[in-house]
């Protein structure tokens, strides 16, 4: 797609203007690895006070999401759900409307396939660059910039943006076209559902047996039962810490989507089908806001065993 830039000429700081909408759990630590990588930043979030050590770091703060992006090269977004995508890519006040043909926006959220689709032709339209590029690795690996991130969109646009991406990646892998990036999301996610039920199941049985939790991970988790979620939550859930890295209420949200693809795709995945559900039993017993290793207080709780909780 030929613009009024030069479309071949990679994206980096000093040259580079870089607006950022969404600075939650994991979007703050991602924009602050562009702020210290030298790139002038440009932010915006709903609840300002959010966005506050950005701006303590010199990004500037933008009233809306479309004053974010009139003066960007490049619009990163991760918010919460597709509506709220939709919200700041397609209304009268948002993205599209206001950035300016040459632009790359960049959409981090995990959202629906056919809504990154249409992202993408409305984009196209106003000779703007769209790229879905959902991201896994959670809290600790935006902090430590090493998330996976699953790229769909044009070759050109995502090679652009690549010096950007690697600020805050350690895997980023171009999966083909627009929605490619949510639909490869869509496969982490069912792998992390169903990982999840065995990695609290297993804790579970541990602690009936009366072993020791912290001791039997030293014998399961660098074996063939070894998984990122064995690694990094069951220390939590042993911990008592069920303090958000990701919010069950935002992986239902993902299951949810995942779900509706496979009816579309006349698929029957029974294990998504079942961690979905026990995910909403989470949610209703109060913890839609806490960390997705929450499951495990579901589990207990169907067993009749006492958790210890130390942070939620």
């Amino acid at each position: 797609m030929e613009t009024d830039r030069e479309s071949n000429t990679s994206f980096s700081p000093g040259h580079t203007k870089v607006g950022w909408v969404g600075t939650g759990v994991m979007g703050s630590s991602m924009a602050g690895h562009l702020i210290d990588a030298g790139y002038s930043l440009t932010v915006f979030n709903r609840t300002k006070s959010k966005a506050d050590s950005l701006v303590e770091r010199g990004a500037t703060y933008a009233d809306t999401p479309a004053d974010v992006a009139a003066d960007a090269d490049v619009i990163f977004t991760i918010v919460g759900y597709p509506e709220d995508v939709r919200g700041v890519y397609l209304s009268e006040s948002g993205i599209l409307e206001a950035a300016k043909s040459g632009a790359t926006v960049v959409d981090m959220t995990t959202s629906d396939p056919s809504l990154a689709t249409e992202i993408h032709e409305a984009a196209a339209k106003k000779q703007i660059a769209s790229i879905d590029a959902p991201v896994s690795g959670g809290d600790v690996g935006a902090k430590n910039g090493m998330l996976s991130i699953m790229v769909g969109g044009e070759a050109q646009a995502v090679e652009k943006v690549m010096p950007l991406l690697e600020c805050f990646g350690k895997t980023i892998v171009r999966q083909g076209g627009p929605g490619a990036g949510q639909h490869t999301k869509m496969v982490n996610q069912t792998l992390i559902a169903t990982n999840m039920i065995g990695v609290c199941e297993a804790l579970l049985y541990a602690r009936k047996a009366g072993l020791d939790l912290e001791t039997v991970l030293k014998s399961v988790s660098g074996g063939a039962a070894g998984s990122w979620s064995l690694s990094n939550l069951a220390p939590r859930i042993i911990a008592g810490d069920f303090a958000p890295g990701f919010y069950v209420e935002h992986f239902l949200k993902d299951m949810g989507i995942a779900l509706a693809e496979a009816r579309r795709m006349n698929l029957a995945l029974p294990g998504l089908s079942l961690a979905e559900q026990l995910y909403r039993a989470v949610a209703a017993q109060g913890h839609a806001r806490s960390g997705t290793q929450a499951l495990e207080l579901a589990l207990a709780e169907l067993s009749a065993v006492e958790w210890p909780v130390t942070k939620s």
